[in-house]
């Protein structure tokens, strides 16, 4: 039998805004992923890119505290780490070369972003 859910795989997380993070986490410790994260800035997430091995999935938060996820997005592209983008703004902040990535616009419901995750690792 094939595992499709999120057990052990390495989630990178990506948020600035400490509940939405904490409920992230929660979520996908439930749905036994290993979170990487949470990460507040762009600067560490980048930083925790080029350093970590594997990950196998990411959640970024668009908006860090005024600063675009997108350079650390290039890097997982690179790498072929799917993610999905979250963001309280409308879709035209983010580049035409993100535009095929899955994208959910705050509030969002939290299974639906699992639910995201776990079908972009597992295709």
């Amino acid at each position: 039998m094939i595992d499709r859910t999120l057990h052990a795989r390495r989630i990178l997380v990506v948020e600035d805004e400490y509940m939405l993070a904490a409920d992230l986490e929660m979520e996908l410790l439930d749905a036994g992923a290993i979170v990487l994260g949470p990460f507040g800035t762009v600067e560490t997430t980048i930083e925790f890119i080029g350093m970590e091995q594997k990950i196998d999935g990411a959640i970024l938060d668009v908006n860090l505290r005024g600063e675009m996820i997108f350079p650390a997005a290039d890097l997982l592209i690179e790498r072929g780490v799917p993610f999905v983008l979250t963001t309280g703004y409308d879709a035209s902040v983010i580049p035409l070369r993100f535009k095929h990535c899955a994208q959910f616009e705050k509030p969002f419901s939290m299974a639906k972003i699992v639910q995201t995750i776990q079908r972009l690792i597992h295709t």
